[in-house]
């Protein structure tokens, strides 16, 4: 709790609340969600996340201050913390956040605002400080040709029965969503933080009354929110992803979400391609 307690806007202790209920419902579906730090200045964890290692990175995620799984970016993090710190400034970063199990087809292609892609991105740049957010190879996209980014899709009879119906990809460029729906790959989102704003050597601004160039105030305030910022955006995440979930297979019971979800899924491997 202390952990997404700091930001100063309160509203994301209620986003966080309703994405921990969200959580609830989508683990009895076997779909979990998983967010740390990825960046904070130079400083950047090099651990690769997947389906088969993230529960053992849980741990030592929640022993860093810092939220992040490597112990030795935890250490380079804290140190350009504390160097903004004695500079009198503050520090942002990139918070990274992974959901596992999605089956596939959640979400929608049909609308621009029904895309379960543009429902996440606004729900991470809703929260306060966040000024950028990618899936998958985001912006590293637009450096590459065609052939670098798109994930080509085979066919594992032995994954058949799995959410994904056994199409796999080596790769997961496209973060898990591909038209506006999950593939079946994990989802990969990563949001960018800006820097708290209340410095300690305030930076210039205009005085509302005499529009004359002033100092801007300095209030008492944290140096960096980004430990803070990953658990109300994994949240925020889940309860996209369980609104989306629900719109798919919803119910007026466990019951009844339960047989749609099993009745899709049997449904779709019976579907000719």
């Amino acid at each position: 709790m202390r952990r997404w307690s700091a930001p100063s806007a309160r509203e994301t202790a209620a986003r966080v609340a309703a994405g921990a209920l969200a959580r609830c419902l989508l683990k009895e579906f076997g779909i979990e969600v998983f967010g740390f730090v990825r960046t904070v200045g130079a400083a950047t964890a090099q651990i690769e996340i997947t389906p088969e290692n993230w529960r053992s990175l849980v741990a030592s995620r929640d022993q860093s201050e810092v939220y992040t799984p490597d112990p030795q970016a935890d250490v380079e993090m804290k140190q350009f913390i504390n160097q903004q710190k004695l500079a009198k400034d503050t520090a942002g970063g990139i918070v990274e956040a992974h959901v596992f199990s999605c089956p596939i087809g959640i979400g929608s292609c049909m609308t621009w605002d029904g895309r379960l892609d543009s429902r996440i991105a606004a729900a991470v740049v809703g929260i306060q400080a966040f000024k950028g957010v990618e899936f998958g190879l985001g912006f590293e996209t637009a450096r590459r040709p065609g052939s670098q980014v798109h994930d080509e899709i085979g066919f594992d009879e032995s994954q058949k029965d799995s959410p994904s119906l056994g199409f796999v990809r080596g790769t997961n460029n496209a973060g898990g969503l591909e038209g506006g729906m999950t593939n079946g790959k994990p989802i990969v989102v990563r949001g960018a933080m800006k820097p708290i704003s209340t410095l300690g050597k305030p930076l210039k601004s205009i005085d509302l009354n005499t529009k004359q160039s002033s100092e801007a105030g300095w209030e008492r305030s944290d140096i960096s929110a980004i430990g803070a910022a990953s658990v109300v955006m994994e949240n925020v995440i889940a309860f996209e992803v369980a609104r989306a979930f629900l719109e798919k297979f919803g119910g007026d019971s466990m019951f009844e979400i339960r047989a749609n979800y099993d009745n899709y899924l049997a449904t779709a491997r019976k579907l000719p391609l």
